[in-house]
Formats: structure tokens, sequence, C-alpha cells
């Protein structure tokens, strides 16, 4: 019995014990962060996407052709294919104010499937035309 609480009290081998406990908190707070991170950016290329959009729409004066094919060079360019949806559509007269939402999906998770969940990102834009139609 005396044995046993010495070997209770004996704090010989607490170090590195507690290095392991340090370095596995350490590589999940990683594999957290590396998961996570792209959902920040993905925040990012969708207000870029939007605000681009936006500056289109507001040079050309309309929603149609010019801002599809911009649309069309945007997904290319950032990668991402989010939903787009504008507040209207065709001839925007010169200081009328036009909006678009762009909805992006998608996962976040630490191991594939398991603990993975979806996100999704929003970015708006809102600007006036800049063209004035007869």
């Amino acid at each position: 019995m005396n044995r046993l609480r010495k070997s209770i009290k004996n704090n010989r081998g607490e170090g590195y014990i507690d290095v392991v406990v340090l370095v596995l908190c350490a590589m999940i707070v990683i594999a957290l962060a590396v998961k996570v991170f792209p959902a920040y950016i993905a925040k990012q290329k969708v207000d870029t996407f939007a605000t681009e959009l936006v500056r289109e729409a507001e040079i050309v004066g309309r929603i149609g052709s010019e801002t599809a094919r911009r649309e069309q060079l945007l997904v290319e360019k950032t990668g991402i294919a989010p939903e787009v949806s504008w507040s209207r559509t065709g001839r925007i007269q010169l200081n009328e104010e036009i909006s678009v939402v762009v909805i992006y999906r998608m996962d976040i998770g630490l191991f594939g499937e398991f603990g993975s969940f979806p996100v999704t990102i929003r970015g708006e834009a809102i600007g006036k035309s800049e063209v004035y139609w007869k």
C-alpha cells in the first residue's frame, strides 16, 4: 500500500504527458483552421463577384447579355459557380437602383463527411445605372 502511494505522488513522467496533450490540441486547432479558412476566402470571392457584376450593370445600364458574359467570366476566374439573382432585368434608366444577391453553398468540416456541415455564403451589392435611355 505504501508503494502505491509513492507511485501516485511521483511526478517524473508528468511532463511527457503534458507535451503529448499540448501537441494533440495544437494539431486539432490547425486541422480546424485548415477546414474553416477556405470559407473566409469563399466569402471574399462572393463579395467580389457581386461587386463586379453590379459594376458591369451600372456601366452598360441593363441586365442582359453583357452581365451574363461577365458572370461567366467571373465563374471561370474565381472558380466558384454561385446562384445570382437580380432585383430587376432589362434596361435600367439613369440613376435607378439595381441590386444583386450572390449565394454560394459549401461544406466545411474536419474529417470528410464526419462532422461536415453546409454553410451558405451570401454577398450583396447595390449600384445605380450610369446610362440614360431615350
